[in-house]
């Protein structure tokens, strides 16, 4: 099978990396262009433009995916299938309707929930218990395509955006093997989507803002989700701490929310809206992570200290 590939950033090379080694051939892969990134501000190149450079496949990085002259490059390939993972832009009706079998889509989440840029954030974030992967046909709307194949996996109290994003890209390598195998053979029948539809919209840096008036449980997820990017922050005497890894201590003390109640050696503990939230690991504003209990010592804090509320 003639494939183009769209794909970007870590998520999608488990992907990629699927259809190199299935014997269809991979025509080209779309990716984005070359960013700065660092204090550097060096070019880095997208993980998939590596993947894809190192096993001698052609790569587009167009600015913009809309002029006749990219689509008529694309057409020019005459691919059977267009497949798309974690690109990082829409594509315009006339691609979607270039290949006979469609544009097929991995998306990480079970569909309709979690439509959107950040599925995976939010769905820690809201304190989901599972989430997933689809393949979906791709249509007009925002991830409302026919559903191909989908497949589950459970949010363990562990998980934090990178891990979970790491395993579910996995999966979604598995199901797109899977899901393309069937359409190869005519076996895989799209479905439409059915129940209530909910959203995940691109974080932005302030919705990782900590309010210790919400439960432990809330906190916990907030600052699991949101790891690496944005990162849950919080304010100690007017500075800004990302708070790392915390959880939710087995407690039936608490006091005012955003009270530091205990110091100990392994953590430190503080109360919140319902629960005590135990942190394990900071960074302070321009500083590298650091135990919570060196923070604390470094800051001269004693227990009864408040972080800043809202």
């Amino acid at each position: 099978m003639r494939i183009i590939f769209f794909g970007t950033p870590d998520f999608a090379v488990p992907s990629l990396r699927a259809l190199l080694d299935s014997g269809d051939e991979v025509v080209v892969v779309v990716t984005q262009p070359d960013r700065a990134k660092g204090r550097g501000r060096r070019l880095a190149q997208p993980p998939v433009k590596e993947l894809a450079m190192s096993r001698g496949i052609p790569v587009m990085q167009p600015a913009g995916i809309r002029t006749a002259s990219f689509y008529e490059e694309l057409s020019l390939l005459r691919p059977e299938a267009i497949v798309v993972v974690a690109y990082g832009k829409i594509l315009p009706s006339a691609i979607l309707k270039l290949p006979p079998l469609g544009c097929i889509n991995v998306h990480a989440s079970l569909l309709p929930s979690y439509r959107g840029a950040a599925p995976i954030q939010w769905a820690i974030i809201k304190g989901e218990e599972k989430t997933g992967v689809t393949t979906m046909l791709m249509d007009e709307g925002l991830d409302t395509g026919d559903v191909l194949l989908q497949e589950e996996t459970w949010i363990s109290d562990e998980d934090n955006a990178k891990t979970l994003s790491k395993r579910l890209s996995e999966l979604g390598a598995y199901l797109l093997a899977k899901t393309l195998d069937g359409l190869r053979k005519g076996s895989l029948k799209p479905r439409p989507q059915t129940g209530n539809p909910s959203f995940a919209p691109p974080l932005k840096k302030e919705d990782g803002r900590i309010d210790w008036s919400l439960p432990a449980s809330r906190i916990s997820g907030l600052i699991r989700g949101t790891y690496p990017w944005p990162g849950a922050f919080c304010y100690l005497n007017g500075d800004r701490i990302v708070v790392v890894k915390a959880g939710v201590h087995d407690s039936e003390e608490e006091g005012p929310p955003g009270r530091i109640e205990r110091i100990g050696p392994e953590d430190v503990l503080v109360s919140t809206g319902r629960g005590i939230l135990s942190i394990i690991e900071v960074k302070p504003e321009g500083k590298n992570s650091m135990p919570a209990l060196s923070f604390m010592h470094g800051r001269r804090l004693n227990e009864g200290a408040f972080f800043d509320v809202l």
